[in-house]
C-alpha cells in the first residue's frame, strides 16, 4: 500500500512538470510574437562644436519614424563611441524626441565616430556609423564679438581722458563729500590734540577694499605728518600691517619728517573678528580718538563700531562696498563712501592723469550702459503694450547684439 503511495505522488509531479513546460513553452512563443520591431535613426552627422577649446562635438540625426508620442515605440536613444576606430562603446542617453547631443570632454588629439540606436521595449535598431571626426580648437569666438566692441569703445575713452588730462585740461569729476571732509577731520584732531583712528576693514591684501583704504591711508597720512598728529592703525591681518606701515612711513618722508615716524603707528591685534573688534572698541573708549575713519571690508563688526566711535563724539568718515552694512554707516557715521565712491577715492585724492582717465573712461561705460537700459526698458514696453513694429526691432536689435550664444 505505501509503494502504491509513493508511486501515485511520483507520477503526479511528472504530470506537473510537463505541464509547466508547455507554459513556460507557451509563454516563449508569446513574447516572441510580442517584440516591437522598430526602425533606426537616419541621417546621423557628427560636427565640431564652434569656438571651445577642442574638446566638445555635436550630434545630429533624423528621429526614428516609429518616434511617435502617441504610440511610444521608441523610449531612448542610444548613442555608442568609437575612438580611432575601436570598438563601440555605449557613452549616453537622451529621451525620445531628442535628435542632438553634446558630446564633452574628447581629446583633441583622436579621432571619434559615432552610431545612434533607437531603443524600444525590447528591441534595438542601431544607425548605420558616421564618419570619423577630429574636434578642432578656436582660438578667436566670434558670438563675442558684441563684448569685444563694448570694450574696444571703453578702452578708447580711457585713453582719450588720460591724455586729455596730461594734456592739463581738467577733468570734471562730482565732489564726494567723505573725501572733501578728510581735511577738515585730520584738523579738527589737530586742533583738539587728540589722535586719529584708522581702521582698514579686516580683510587682507587680496580685498580690493583694503586696497582702496590703503589709498587713502596713503593721503590722511601725508597730512597728519605735515599736522604732526598722532594716527592709530590696529589691523586684523599681518599683511595689512606690513603695508599700512610702508605707507605711512612714504608719507612722512615725502612730508619731511622721517624721524617722526614709528612703527607702533600700526599694530596688529588678531585675526578672529569679534577679538579685534573688542579691542578696537577698547582703544576708541581709553584714547578718544576725534576722528575714526573706517573703511574696507567690514561685516558684523559695522555697528558695534560706529556706535562706540559715535559715543566717545569722533568725526567718524566710513566707507565700503558690503551694501548690507551701508545703513549702519549712514546712521551712526557723519559721512560715507557708498560703493564705488571707495575705489574711486585713489583718483580724487591724487588727481593723477592715469588714475582721472580710467575713472572717467569707466564713467563712459557706465553711461552707456544705462543708455541701453533705457531704450531698452522704452522699446519692450511700448513693443508689447502697443504692437510697434518699429520698436519691436530696437528690440530685437539689441538682444541680438547683447545675447552670447555658447
Amino acid at each position: 500500500m505505501k509503494f502504491i503511495s509513493i508511486l501515485f505522488v511520483f507520477l503526479l509531479s511528472l504530470s506537473v512538470s510537463a505541464q509547466t513546460n508547455d507554459i513556460d513553452s507557451t509563454s516563449i512563443i508569446v513574447d516572441d510574437s510580442l517584440t516591437q520591431k522598430i526602425a533606426p535613426p537616419t541621417s546621423v552627422i557628427v560636427e565640431d562644436f564652434k569656438y571651445d577649446d577642442g574638446d566638445n562635438l555635436n550630434i545630429h540625426w533624423v528621429p526614428s519614424i516609429d518616434d511617435l508620442p502617441q504610440d511610444g515605440k521608441v523610449i531612448r536613444y542610444r548613442i555608442y563611441q568609437s575612438v580611432n576606430n575601436g570598438e563601440e562603446e555605449l557613452i549616453d542617453s537622451v529621451n525620445f524626441s531628442v535628435n542632438h547631443k553634446k558630446i564633452e570632454g574628447l581629446d583633441i588629439d583622436s579621432s571619434y565616430a559615432f552610431v545612434v540606436s533607437a531603443v524600444s521595449k525590447n528591441s534595438e535598431a542601431k544607425s548605420n556609423k558616421t564618419i570619423s571626426l577630429q574636434p578642432e580648437r578656436e582660438w578667436i569666438n566670434f558670438n563675442l564679438a558684441s563684448l569685444f566692441l563694448i570694450a574696444l569703445f571703453i578702452t578708447a575713452a580711457v585713453i582719450y581722458f588720460i591724455e586729455t588730462a596730461r594734456r592739463g585740461k581738467e577733468l570734471f569729476v562730482r565732489k564726494i563729500a567723505g573725501l572733501e571732509a578728510v581735511d577738515e577731520a585730520i584738523g579738527r584732531a589737530t586742533e583738539m590734540g587728540r589722535p586719529i583712528l584708522f581702521i582698514p576693514g579686516i580683510h587682507d591684501m587680496d580685498d580690493v577694499q583694503t586696497l582702496a583704504a590703503i589709498t587713502i591711508l596713503g593721503k590722511v597720512a601725508r597730512q597728519v605728518a605735515e599736522y604732526d598728529t598722532k594716527i592709530r592703525m590696529p589691523v586684523a591681518r599681518s599683511l595689512v600691517m606690513t603695508a599700512a606701515r610702508e605707507t605711512i612711513k612714504t608719507a612722512y618722508q615725502t612730508a619731511g619728517r622721517p624721524d617722526a615716524y614709528n612703527d607702533d603707528m600700526v599694530n596688529y591685534i588678531t585675526d578672529e573678528q569679534f577679538g579685534y573688534v573688542a579691542a578696537v572698541d577698547g582703544i576708541m573708549v581709553r584714547e578718544k580718538p576725534a576722528t575714526i575713519f573706517l573703511l574696507g571690508a567690514l561685516f558684523a563688526e559695522s555697528l558695534i563700531l560706529a556706535e562706540t566711535g559715535n559715543s566717545v563724539g569722533a568725526i567718524q568718515i566710513a566707507g565700503t562696498a558690503r551694501p548690507a552694512q551701508l545703513p549702519f554707516f549712514i546712521a551712526a557715521c557723519d559721512f560715507t563712501l557708498i560703493g564705488e565712491e571707495l575705489f574711486a577715492a585713489s583718483a580724487y585724492l591724487s588727481g593723477e592723469p592715469k588714475m582721472l582717465g580710467s575713472l572717467k573712461g569707466q564713467d563712459v561705460g557706465k553711461a552707456l550702459a544705462m543708455a541701453v537700459i533705457i531704450v531698452g526698458v522704452i522699446s519692450i514696453t511700448l513693443g508689447e503694450a502697443y504692437d510697434i513694429e518699429f520698436f519691436n526691432n530696437i528690440t530685437a536689435s539689441l538682444k541680438s547684439f547683447f545675447s552670447v550664444s555658447k
